[in-house]
């Protein structure tokens, strides 16, 4: 699925030169769940750009389900990213003015989906999500969970490769978190790529693998002891209320 072969990447402001990335040799198979982690300046955040194919490495090899976009152009990635690619976002980049039904009909429009198909794909995304009662709610007439579930179903809605979240609990409160998490939980075991982007120890529990990184390497690369489980956790805090 993801193959990664001496990855690096430097930026350079005037004379000065800075190794974001040092060789990275990586490889993720289809249908897993892995959480990227690190702290601030590791490397993590352009190993996403990266993987979710924003940016190109300075040297090495990337590999996205078997194909070679490590030298792709400016277009051939913005085709990649549309094909193959779900983001979801920290801050969610919905559009304001916009239902939950038509946020995410928007990367369909795009593809040129027909409006029937877009519309009953769309409405089928939000419901696997647990919103469909929601379709026709405005951003701002959601909490921030629901704004993240609708996130998600946009970076569902065309059945990419991987879905590939950046920090998706980082403006969320400990409750919804743990129901985000719940949801990415779901869409793994229906057989999704799902990796997430965390400085946050607690949302790592909720993955199948762990790959830490610091300095532009990857320092540790191992599976989860113990994988938590988000639905229980949520319904032991129903519970407790």
């Amino acid at each position: 699925m993801i193959t990664l072969k001496k990855i690096t990447k430097i930026y350079s402001t005037g004379d000065i030169q800075v190794a974001a990335l040092r060789g990275v040799d990586l490889h993720i198979d289809r249908g897993e769940f892995v959480a990227i982690t690190g702290p601030s300046g590791s490397g993590k955040s352009t190993m996403m750009n990266i993987l979710g194919c924003l940016d190109r490495p300075t040297t090495g090899e990337y590999y996205l389900d078997g194909e070679d976009v490590s030298k792709a152009s400016g277009n051939q990635l913005a085709e990649i990213r549309n094909r193959k690619i779900g983001f979801v976002f920290q801050g969610f980049n919905l559009l304001p003015r916009t239902t939950a039904l038509e946020n995410v009909e928007l990367p369909m429009l795009y593809a040129g989906v027909p409006p029937k198909e877009r519309r009953e794909r769309a409405i089928h995304s939000l419901e696997s999500v647990g919103l469909g009662d929601r379709i026709h709610h405005r951003p701002k007439e959601l909490s921030g969970g629901q704004q993240q579930r609708v996130a998600i179903a946009r970076a569902l809605v065309t059945q990419p490769a991987i879905i590939l979240a950046d920090e998706p609990t980082g403006n969320l409160d400990t409750r919804s978190s743990i129901e985000v998490m719940a949801i990415f939980q779901k869409v793994h075991n229906e057989g999704n790529t799902v990796l997430i982007i965390t400085h946050e120890p607690d949302i790592v529990q909720y993955t199948r693998r762990m790959i830490y990184f610091r300095d532009g390497k990857v320092e540790e690369d191992e599976m989860v002891k113990e994988t938590k489980n988000a639905a229980a956790d949520v319904q032991n805090m129903n519970a407790a209320i």
